[in-house]
């Protein structure tokens, strides 16, 4: 079947697939760089910006649990 004519809930439920192997991958942690300005999350290039730190929720969801100072508390959060 042509992906242009693929419904709707199989390209969902493919979607989902995807994400789940995703979050195996990525694990449940993350840290973002608050500043707009960052480039993504190397941390090599701002080491001394400050980072929020996410962990996935029971639904999926990234949800804030704090601020780290920079990127090597970060490094911890991730690795804890």
């Amino acid at each position: 079947m042509d992906e242009q004519q693929e419904p709707l809930e199989h390209w969902a439920a493919r979607r989902e697939r995807r994400r789940a192997s995703d979050r195996q991958i990525t694990g449940r942690r993350r840290a973002e760089p608050l500043d707009p300005n960052a480039p993504g999350r190397a941390a090599h290039l701002t080491p001394n910006t400050p980072r929020l730190l996410l962990e996935l929720d029971a639904d999926g969801q990234w949800v804030p649990v704090g601020v780290a100072d920079n990127a090597a508390e970060a490094a911890a959060f991730l690795t804890g």
